[in-house]
Protein backbone atom coordinates (compact mmCIF):
# COMPACT_ATOMS: atom_id res chain seq x y z
CA UNK A 1 0.00 0.00 0.00
CA UNK A 2 1.41 3.26 -0.66
CA UNK A 3 1.83 6.60 1.94
CA UNK A 4 -1.77 8.39 1.60
CA UNK A 5 -3.64 11.18 3.47
CA UNK A 6 -7.19 9.85 4.22
CA UNK A 7 -9.90 12.71 4.70
CA UNK A 8 -12.76 11.38 6.64
CA UNK A 9 -15.94 12.96 8.25
CA UNK A 10 -16.74 10.30 11.36
CA UNK A 11 -20.16 10.04 11.96
CA UNK A 12 -19.50 10.40 16.09
CA UNK A 13 -18.37 14.29 14.98
CA UNK A 14 -20.49 16.88 14.80
CA UNK A 15 -18.37 19.00 12.69
CA UNK A 16 -14.49 17.66 12.43
CA UNK A 17 -12.58 17.16 9.21
CA UNK A 18 -10.44 14.03 10.24
CA UNK A 19 -6.84 13.55 8.07
CA UNK A 20 -5.21 10.80 8.61
CA UNK A 21 -1.56 10.03 7.79
CA UNK A 22 -1.23 6.17 6.77
CA UNK A 23 1.62 4.80 5.16
CA UNK A 24 1.81 0.77 6.64
CA UNK A 25 4.61 -0.82 7.65
CA UNK A 26 6.57 2.63 7.17
CA UNK A 27 5.48 4.06 10.14
CA UNK A 28 3.79 6.72 8.40
CA UNK A 29 6.36 7.69 7.14
CA UNK A 30 5.89 11.41 4.85
CA UNK A 31 5.93 11.47 0.74
CA UNK A 32 5.03 14.57 -1.18
CA UNK A 33 1.57 12.97 -2.30
CA UNK A 34 0.85 13.49 1.19
CA UNK A 35 2.10 16.82 1.03
CA UNK A 36 -0.21 17.52 -2.27
CA UNK A 37 -3.15 15.56 -0.88
CA UNK A 38 -3.19 18.08 3.11
CA UNK A 39 -2.69 21.01 0.54
CA UNK A 40 -6.01 20.43 -1.31
CA UNK A 41 -7.87 18.90 1.97
CA UNK A 42 -7.40 21.78 3.86
CA UNK A 43 -8.66 24.33 0.55
CA UNK A 44 -11.85 22.15 0.39
CA UNK A 45 -12.14 22.37 4.14
CA UNK A 46 -11.93 26.56 4.00
CA UNK A 47 -14.67 26.56 1.49
CA UNK A 48 -16.99 24.15 3.20
CA UNK A 49 -18.60 26.04 6.38
CA UNK A 50 -19.71 22.93 7.70
CA UNK A 51 -16.39 22.02 8.52
CA UNK A 52 -15.56 23.57 12.39
CA UNK A 53 -12.47 21.97 13.18
CA UNK A 54 -9.76 19.78 12.02
CA UNK A 55 -7.97 16.80 13.93
CA UNK A 56 -4.98 15.68 12.41
CA UNK A 57 -3.56 11.94 13.27
CA UNK A 58 -1.74 8.93 12.48
CA UNK A 59 -2.94 5.84 11.52
CA UNK A 60 -2.39 2.60 13.62
CA UNK A 61 -1.66 4.34 16.80
CA UNK A 62 1.91 6.21 15.42
CA UNK A 63 1.70 9.94 14.38
CA UNK A 64 4.36 9.93 12.05
CA UNK A 65 7.55 8.51 11.43
CA UNK A 66 8.76 11.77 9.40
CA UNK A 67 10.58 11.70 6.00
CA UNK A 68 11.89 8.89 4.60
CA UNK A 69 15.04 7.92 4.32
CA UNK A 70 15.26 5.13 1.53
CA UNK A 71 13.61 7.50 -0.24
CA UNK A 72 16.34 10.75 0.44
CA UNK A 73 19.11 8.03 -0.45
CA UNK A 74 17.45 8.08 -3.73
CA UNK A 75 17.24 11.73 -4.08
CA UNK A 76 20.82 12.01 -3.55
CA UNK A 77 21.38 10.88 -7.10
CA UNK A 78 18.91 13.38 -8.57
CA UNK A 79 19.29 17.24 -9.37
CA UNK A 80 18.98 18.87 -6.01
CA UNK A 81 16.03 20.76 -7.64
CA UNK A 82 14.48 17.53 -7.10
CA UNK A 83 14.42 17.45 -2.98
CA UNK A 84 14.08 21.39 -2.69
CA UNK A 85 10.78 21.17 -4.47
CA UNK A 86 9.00 18.18 -2.38
CA UNK A 87 10.47 20.37 0.45
CA UNK A 88 8.48 23.61 -0.93
CA UNK A 89 5.59 21.16 -1.14
CA UNK A 90 5.84 20.22 2.42
CA UNK A 91 6.08 24.28 3.50
CA UNK A 92 2.90 24.73 1.44
CA UNK A 93 1.67 22.35 3.76
CA UNK A 94 2.51 23.36 6.96
CA UNK A 95 1.57 27.51 5.96
CA UNK A 96 -1.89 25.96 4.96
CA UNK A 97 -2.15 24.92 8.02
CA UNK A 98 -0.53 27.16 9.80
CA UNK A 99 -2.86 29.66 8.30
CA UNK A 100 -6.51 27.84 8.08
CA UNK A 101 -9.17 29.64 9.55
CA UNK A 102 -10.49 26.24 11.06
CA UNK A 103 -9.08 25.17 14.30
CA UNK A 104 -6.54 22.27 13.76
CA UNK A 105 -5.44 19.39 16.75
CA UNK A 106 -2.82 17.29 16.56
CA UNK A 107 -3.50 14.01 17.94
CA UNK A 108 -0.18 12.24 18.89
CA UNK A 109 0.44 8.70 19.71
CA UNK A 110 3.46 6.39 19.48
CA UNK A 111 5.71 9.22 17.80
CA UNK A 112 6.25 11.71 16.02
CA UNK A 113 9.37 12.53 14.69
CA UNK A 114 11.68 15.24 12.17
CA UNK A 115 8.75 16.70 9.91
CA UNK A 116 6.21 14.56 11.73
CA UNK A 117 7.21 16.50 14.81
CA UNK A 118 7.05 19.44 12.60
CA UNK A 119 3.26 18.75 10.78
CA UNK A 120 2.45 18.49 14.88
CA UNK A 121 3.78 21.91 15.87
CA UNK A 122 2.40 23.39 12.80
CA UNK A 123 -0.97 22.96 14.31
CA UNK A 124 -3.30 25.19 16.61
CA UNK A 125 -3.33 22.74 19.60
CA UNK A 126 -1.63 18.95 20.47
CA UNK A 127 -3.29 16.28 22.26
CA UNK A 128 -0.74 13.02 23.05
CA UNK A 129 -1.01 9.86 24.82
CA UNK A 130 0.78 10.07 27.64
CA UNK A 131 3.73 7.62 26.52
CA UNK A 132 4.04 9.47 23.17
CA UNK A 133 7.90 10.63 22.21
CA UNK A 134 8.89 13.70 19.96
CA UNK A 135 12.20 13.96 18.10
CA UNK A 136 13.61 16.18 15.70
CA UNK A 137 15.97 13.30 14.35
CA UNK A 138 17.70 15.51 11.40
CA UNK A 139 21.15 16.10 12.92
CA UNK A 140 21.43 12.17 13.76
CA UNK A 141 21.63 11.61 10.18
CA UNK A 142 23.41 14.62 9.30
CA UNK A 143 20.29 16.20 8.19
CA UNK A 144 19.05 19.79 9.06
CA UNK A 145 15.62 20.44 10.02
CA UNK A 146 12.34 21.19 7.31
CA UNK A 147 8.71 21.74 7.84
CA UNK A 148 9.57 24.55 9.69
CA UNK A 149 10.84 22.56 12.86
CA UNK A 150 13.62 24.84 13.91
CA UNK A 151 11.20 28.10 13.91
CA UNK A 152 8.70 26.76 15.58
CA UNK A 153 10.52 25.04 18.53
CA UNK A 154 12.51 28.45 18.39
CA UNK A 155 9.27 30.47 18.43
CA UNK A 156 7.79 28.29 21.96
CA UNK A 157 11.00 27.54 23.59
CA UNK A 158 14.19 29.66 25.16
CA UNK A 159 16.67 29.09 22.52
CA UNK A 160 19.20 26.85 24.98
CA UNK A 161 16.17 24.32 25.21
CA UNK A 162 15.20 24.81 21.47
CA UNK A 163 18.93 24.26 20.79
CA UNK A 164 19.32 21.21 22.86
CA UNK A 165 16.36 19.38 20.82
CA UNK A 166 17.71 20.16 17.41
CA UNK A 167 21.37 19.45 18.50
CA UNK A 168 20.82 15.91 20.61
CA UNK A 169 18.23 14.71 18.51
CA UNK A 170 16.61 12.82 20.99
CA UNK A 171 13.67 11.56 21.68
CA UNK A 172 11.78 14.20 24.16
CA UNK A 173 8.75 12.60 25.92
CA UNK A 174 5.36 14.22 25.63
CA UNK A 175 5.14 14.52 29.48
CA UNK A 176 7.79 17.16 29.06
CA UNK A 177 7.04 19.25 26.36
CA UNK A 178 3.38 19.47 28.26
CA UNK A 179 5.47 20.77 31.16
CA UNK A 180 7.35 23.08 29.01
CA UNK A 181 3.23 24.22 27.06
CA UNK A 182 3.79 23.09 23.75
CA UNK A 183 1.47 19.80 24.13
CA UNK A 184 -1.65 20.76 25.44
CA UNK A 185 -3.47 17.92 26.95
CA UNK A 186 -2.30 13.78 27.66
CA UNK A 187 -4.77 11.02 27.62
CA UNK A 188 -4.42 7.11 27.40
CA UNK A 189 -3.67 5.86 23.61
CA UNK A 190 -6.89 4.41 23.76
CA UNK A 191 -8.78 7.90 24.65
CA UNK A 192 -6.72 9.47 21.84
CA UNK A 193 -9.25 9.60 18.75
CA UNK A 194 -12.23 10.55 21.50
CA UNK A 195 -10.33 12.96 23.24
CA UNK A 196 -9.36 14.64 19.98
CA UNK A 197 -12.58 14.28 18.33
CA UNK A 198 -14.48 15.93 21.44
CA UNK A 199 -12.09 18.74 22.05
CA UNK A 200 -12.74 19.32 17.98
CA UNK A 201 -16.46 19.70 18.39
CA UNK A 202 -16.58 21.47 21.56
CA UNK A 203 -14.19 24.14 19.92
CA UNK A 204 -15.86 23.99 16.65
CA UNK A 205 -19.59 25.18 18.42
CA UNK A 206 -17.45 28.48 18.75
CA UNK A 207 -18.11 31.85 16.54
CA UNK A 208 -15.82 30.88 13.21
CA UNK A 209 -15.29 34.39 12.92
CA UNK A 210 -13.65 35.00 15.91
CA UNK A 211 -11.97 31.85 15.63
CA UNK A 212 -10.07 32.77 13.03
CA UNK A 213 -9.24 36.00 13.80
CA UNK A 214 -8.18 35.03 17.24
CA UNK A 215 -5.74 32.84 14.94
CA UNK A 216 -4.25 35.43 12.93
CA UNK A 217 -3.85 37.36 15.91
CA UNK A 218 -2.12 34.96 17.90
CA UNK A 219 0.10 34.23 14.42
CA UNK A 220 1.31 37.47 13.95
CA UNK A 221 1.50 38.95 17.53
CA UNK A 222 5.58 38.35 17.80
CA UNK A 223 5.81 40.33 14.36
CA UNK A 224 4.21 43.78 15.74
CA UNK A 225 4.82 46.05 18.42
CA UNK A 226 2.67 46.75 20.89
CA UNK A 227 1.46 49.60 19.70
CA UNK A 228 0.58 48.00 16.06
CA UNK A 229 -1.04 44.83 17.83
CA UNK A 230 -3.30 47.26 19.85
CA UNK A 231 -4.52 48.85 16.91
CA UNK A 232 -5.06 45.07 14.72
CA UNK A 233 -6.88 44.02 18.02
CA UNK A 234 -9.15 47.33 17.77
CA UNK A 235 -10.15 46.95 13.74
CA UNK A 236 -11.02 43.09 15.07
CA UNK A 237 -12.72 43.97 17.78
CA UNK A 238 -15.11 46.25 15.82
CA UNK A 239 -15.03 44.32 12.80
CA UNK A 240 -16.42 41.17 15.32
CA UNK A 241 -18.76 43.33 16.85
CA UNK A 242 -20.58 44.17 13.65
CA UNK A 243 -20.51 40.59 12.21
CA UNK A 244 -23.73 38.25 12.75
CA UNK A 245 -21.66 35.87 14.92
CA UNK A 246 -21.57 38.82 17.84
CA UNK A 247 -24.98 39.31 17.88
CA UNK A 248 -25.61 35.81 18.13
CA UNK A 249 -22.85 35.41 20.99
CA UNK A 250 -24.13 38.13 22.89
CA UNK A 251 -27.79 37.59 22.56
CA UNK A 252 -27.36 34.10 23.43
CA UNK A 253 -25.92 34.48 26.60
CA UNK A 254 -27.83 37.02 27.77
CA UNK A 255 -30.36 34.65 26.98
CA UNK A 256 -28.95 31.98 29.10
CA UNK A 257 -28.98 29.74 25.89
CA UNK A 258 -26.00 27.77 23.90
CA UNK A 259 -24.86 30.12 21.22
CA UNK A 260 -26.09 28.58 16.99
CA UNK A 261 -23.31 30.10 14.73
CA UNK A 262 -24.21 29.23 11.50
Amino acid sequence: MSAELLASRPPESESTLVLTLSNPGARNALHPDMYAAGIQALETAERDTSIRAIVLTGADDFFCAGGNLNRLLENRAKDPSVQAQSIDLLAQWILALRTSSKPVIAAVAGAAAGAGFSLALACDLIVAADDAKFVMSYARVGLTPDGGGSWFLAQALPRALATEILLEAKPVSAERLHALGIVNRLVKTAQLRDAALAWADEIGRGSPNAQARVKALVASAGARSLADHLEVERDDFVASLHHADALEGITAFLEKRPARYR
